[in-house]
């Protein structure tokens, strides 16, 4: 029998059954390798004992079989507005507002730019996450501006190249509380997991976390400000804004690493300029992207 909960219950009547192949018989529509999955993951408990596939039952035997919830299914098409900057046979560039996640995930299964992505395009190549087609690289939820998505598998893999050898170009606007000086620098420190807080990433000593390497320049002060173009050189999780924070001069708008603002509902963080080798010619192409209107607004508000 089964429960509205996805667990099934079930006595022994025959004896000598394997385990696997006596879930997949009682429970409908699974298949022996399914069943074989849920045995060894523990989903599956003999007389209240986890077991092996191969356990042969006896007379009496009280099986339980817990069928865990379905995984989020593959993303659906959306009509999301978003805005193309540059689109050819292999790739678009898109400027992606805040607010929106690149992806579904656990939280956001759906509303993502993927699903908008899929309302513009038929198919997106697969890239081995079937929650991520095309995405090369990717934006923060809250961080707006440029990003490249392959229409290809080809595509794909070249662009995914140019990132891994660091060729490509990706700078950053960035405000950040304080007089930031000199006016040029580069931040190396290594990041990992912050150990008083897993959610969080932090700068680690050498050999606990990933080299890391952020060069900077100031654009311009503004009373107690700095405004920033960053360059990342290699692309660990929240390393623009833990580099900064770390050296004392934490993101505007930032609830994770920096400083709350009074007219700023996130950090201020806009990927401005992104330039790569077109995958068709080898060329190489730079794309720019101005301020988004709430990021204008903010610097009104320090002037």
């Amino acid at each position: 029998m089964v429960s509205s909960s996805g667990v099934y219950n079930f006595v022994v009547d025959d004896p000598g059954a394997r385990l696997d192949k006596y879930v997949a018989e009682k429970c409908p529509g699974l298949s022996r390798t399914q069943a074989q999955k849920l045995i060894a993951d523990g989903h599956v408990t003999v007389n209240g004992s986890t077991a092996r596939s191969a356990l042969k039952l006896s007379i009496g035997d009280k099986v339980t079989v817990r069928i865990p919830p379905a995984g989020p299914g593959p993303p659906l098409p959306e009509a999301i507005p978003f805005k193309i900057i540059y689109e050819d046979g292999d790739l678009l560039v898109v400027d992606k507002p805040a607010g929106l996640a690149v992806h579904p995930a656990p939280g956001h299964p759906a509303h993502t730019l993927i699903n908008a992505l899929l309302s513009h395009l038929s198919e997106l190549p697969d890239t081995g996450s079937p929650l991520r087609p095309g995405i090369v690289h990717r934006l923060d939820k809250d961080t707006s501006g440029l990003m490249l998505v392959a229409k290809n598998v080809s595509a794909h893999a070249t662009l995914s190249d140019q990132f891994k050898k660091r060729s490509v170009t990706k700078a950053y606007l960035v405000l950040v509380k304080g007089h930031l000086t000199p006016d040029e620098g580069i931040i190396e420190a290594p990041i990992g997991r912050d150990p008083r807080h897993r959610k969080r990433m932090a700068v680690v000593a050498e050999g606990r976390g990933r080299q890391a390497r952020t060069e900077y320049r100031v654009v311009e002060h503004i009373d107690d400000y700095t405004l920033l173009e960053v360059k990342p050189e290699t692309g660990r999780t929240h390393q623009i804004r833990v580099h900064l924070s770390a050296i004392g001069y934490p993101v505007v708008g930032d609830p994770t690493y920096g400083v709350k603002s009074a007219s700023l509902f996130r950090q201020f963080l806009h990927a401005s300029r992104l330039g790569f080798h077109l995958p068709s010619s080898g060329e190489y192409v730079e794309f720019e992207s101005g301020l988004p209107p709430d990021l204008q607004q903010a610097l009104k508000d320090i002037a």
